[in-house]
């Protein structure tokens, strides 16, 4: 018998530790599976195929409705990977904050100061899956000698590595992480700060929190991401000049030209449209945690 409680208590204990993982991955890959359509549109735009509604006509009409979920398997890994480390790292990070602060709610600075660390942690993790994700959702683009005809996400990282090494695995990780930090500060220290405002000063329920929460936390992801986002893009596309000359040496030297010489709302270029990338993903998946927690709640997992 008291083996047994032992034994039920070590589950116990591994359950709890875990869960914060398992239900961030989960309410990633759920996300994943609405906004996927969305994604690959947005990745065909930004290729230069042209407007969302022609990208979306000629996608049905060449390659049929599955093109839409073309990568699929890379962005499940992706989440299964970025998303299990960022969610589940936050939560037991703030749960060691909020011991130590003898069960207080913590400032929003602590809170912020989590979601940048775990937003590192992610994308450290998750950085493989996601160059999976873009190469499969670029390769139909490019021409029919250069494309590499991946199967799925675990071929994509196969010949990554026979054909360019392990570390080509972690290229671009620097901009990468800087931005994964900026975006789950954003999203994960305003979502907890919403929760409580709505819930304790406002008196809202339930349901009305939720969504209200991760609204502002979608915006404040997008928001907080997009000056990163802007300077990787200027790097990445910046050519060099007669003399051979680049117009910066690096992201921090694009960044402080751009606020010298066009001022800081130029970091802001295009945020309507950014925003509409980012922040339903960011809202379904706090929406889709939620109602995991609520569910092993009701059956007292």
């Amino acid at each position: 018998m008291g083996e047994q409680k032992e034994e039920k208590k070590i589950t116990s204990s591994v359950w709890n530790t875990t869960k914060p993982f398992v239900n961030g991955g989960a309410s990633g890959m759920l996300a994943t599976c609405v906004i996927q359509p969305i994604d690959m549109v947005k990745v065909r735009i930004q290729l230069g195929q042209g407007s969302a509604m022609q990208v979306t006509k000629n996608m049905l009409r060449d390659e049929g409705l599955s093109a839409f979920y073309k990568g699929l398997s890379a962005g499940l890994l992706r989440q299964a990977t970025y998303t299990t480390a960022r969610l589940g790292s936050f939560r037991m990070l703030t749960n060691k904050a909020i011991a130590a602060n003898d069960g207080k709610p913590l400032p929003l600075y602590q809170k912020a100061l989590c979601g940048l660390t775990a937003g590192a942690i992610g994308a450290c993790i998750g950085s493989p899956a996601d160059l999976a994700l873009i190469r499969m959702q670029a390769d139909a683009t490019l021409p029919l000698a250069q494309r590499r005809h991946y199967k799925n996400a675990f071929h994509a990282l196969f010949r990554i590595v026979a054909d360019e090494g392990v570390l080509a695995l972690w290229k671009g990780t620097g901009p990468t992480v800087v931005r994964a930090m900026a975006l789950n500060m954003g999203m994960l220290a305003s979502y907890d700060q919403s929760v409580e405002f709505f819930r304790d000063s406002l008196g809202v329920g339930e349901t009305a929190t939720v969504l209200g929460a991760s609204a502002v936390s979608g915006f404040f992801a997008s928001a907080s991401s997009l000056p990163f986002d802007y300077v990787k893009t200027q790097i990445q596309k910046m050519q060099p000049d007669a003399e051979g000359k680049y117009p910066y040496t690096g992201s921090l030297d694009c960044a402080m030209k751009t606020l010298k010489s066009r001022g800081p709302f130029k970091f802001y270029t295009g945020f309507p449209v950014y925003c509409v990338r980012i922040a339903p993903h960011a809202m379904l998946t706090l929406i889709f945690l939620h109602q995991i927690q609520k569910f092993e709640a009701s059956v007292g997992l």
